[in-house]
């Protein structure tokens, strides 16, 4: 068990409990290839990915501790410009054990923080990009307005993927050129629309949080008019009523 109490159990396709934190990752890493691209979501029983506005409504511990892990196991953390707004990113840097970890595997201690934004409708004065522990890196296209492009670029890595909107196929090569080829994409629903929509990602981690939300919140994806994109079910994990599941396309 991790330190702050989430039990987790794996109920498929190995039956085993209280799995600790490398127990954890290994089934997350099965079938990982150099090149990765990860989206991870949480949603409500009914399909809803926001409680009150917001993600984090629905996360409990299990989930945050999986949430944790996964930002362990990348070298980048993609995220769209909106999720970083509605959900308060700040200077993103992994706790001390999870550094520790990712030094004694290959990794950077910390991971770089990359986000998608069409407009650049983002502060370059915000905790986000000031107390960032690795200087991010900013996704947009061609059209983006200049003076924004030319603000941002004195704190973040700004790099073009596009001529109108962002391209996700060379976005992942672009990071991948960095040397961040195993990408973690934490949202929004538009963004992961973009993944599946041109076939780009390697698959998703869904928490299923047992409430039913109701309401008017967005599903986990949206946007994406090529969808039915068809994926496997890799792994089903239990904490309590929680259901932590991987797909792979």
């Amino acid at each position: 068990m991790s330190d702050d109490g989430a039990a987790i159990d794996s109920l498929w396709p190995a039956q085993a409990s209280d799995l600790d934190d490398d127990a954890v990752i290994a089934g997350y890493e099965e079938g990982v290839s150099d090149q990765w691209v990860r989206v991870n979501f949480v949603s409500s029983i009914d399909g809803s990915a926001t409680q009150a506005g917001r993600s984090g409504g629905l996360s409990d511990a299990a989930d945050k501790r999986v949430f944790a892990l996964l930002r362990r196991v990348c070298d980048v953390v993609l995220v769209g410009a909106g999720t970083v707004r509605v959900e308060g990113y700040g200077g993103m840097r992994v706790d001390d054990a999870s550094e520790a970890w990712r030094a004694s595997h290959g990794f950077a201690p910390q991971p770089t923080l990359a986000i998608v934004s069409g407009d650049l409708g983002l502060d370059p004065a915000s905790d986000v990009f000031t107390k960032a522990p690795v200087r991010p890196v900013v996704l947009t296209v061609a059209a983006a307005p200049e003076a924004r492009r030319e603000a941002l670029a004195k704190v973040a890595d700004v790099i073009v993927c596009g001529e109108a909107s962002v391209d996700t196929a060379v976005a992942v090569r672009m990071l991948g050129a960095r040397g961040l080829r195993r990408v973690h994409c934490e949202g929004g629903p538009h963004l992961f629309g973009t993944f599946a929509a041109e076939r780009t990602l390697n698959e998703l981690c869904l928490t299923v949080s047992p409430v039913l939300e109701g309401g008017l919140g967005k599903r986990i994806i949206d946007g994406a008019p090529q969808l039915p994109f068809d994926m496997r079910l890799a792994q089903v994990l239990r904490s309590g009523d929680t259901l932590l599941l991987r797909y792979l396309a």
